[in-house]
């Protein structure tokens, strides 16, 4: 891969994962509501589960989709039917002393098994293979995936501490429900796109 292309690479991964989507809102939710250190296992599965998905995609997933099309449609409605249930999850979560005592925030394999049915990951991972893998080959395709591997380091650890910082803010529970019920509708509009294509 070339200088040029590698730098064209990070860029596009770089906006793409510091985007607001579903697994960034909810790192923030989960930052305010558990804290960081307890949030670590779902930035680490969304760190490295997003770029082993663009591998995946990279190395022959998508050919599941030509060869049986119904596939795609049984994923959209899989994954909106979880990411109603997340939201659902996200507006009811205890307040930080209760979630501490009681709350669990994603686990890794939670996270890193999300990204097959986030929306916005299969577009980025779509979107960065075709444009930056186009043979296919090995080589390209582990270049996409370590990009991503370094950039959304950066990413998870932004939006989990964004959450954590307004968490400071949010000490009031009236306060908190409310930021945790915005969160949640901001969860479900991610879904717009996939619901209505344009």
């Amino acid at each position: 891969m070339t200088l040029d292309l590698l730098t064209a690479l990070a860029t596009f991964a770089f906006v793409t994962v510091m985007t607001p989507g579903p697994n960034n809102l909810m790192l923030m939710a989960s930052g305010t509501n558990f804290g960081f250190s307890r949030s670590i296992p779902h930035m680490l599965g969304v760190g490295l589960g997003f770029p082993l998905m663009v591998a995946f995609v990279g190395l022959g997933v998508m050919q599941v989709f030509d060869l049986w099309p119904l596939s795609y449609t049984l994923l959209k409605i899989g994954s909106v039917a979880y990411l109603v249930y997340l939201a659902w999850k996200i507006a009811n979560a205890a307040p930080p002393r209760d979630a501490e005592a009681s709350g669990k925030p994603l686990t890794f394999l939670q996270s890193a098994a999300f990204q097959w049915v986030n929306p916005k990951a299969w577009s980025m991972a779509l979107s960065a293979i075709t444009l930056y893998a186009t043979g296919r080959d090995m080589a390209s395709v582990l270049w996409v995936a370590g990009v991503y591997v370094a950039v959304s380091m950066v990413s998870t650890t932004s939006w989990t501490l964004l959450g954590q910082q307004l968490r400071r803010l949010l000490k009031n529970q009236t306060r908190l429900r409310i930021f945790n019920w915005i969160m949640a509708t901001l969860l479900i509009v991610t879904l717009i796109p996939v619901l209505w294509p344009t």
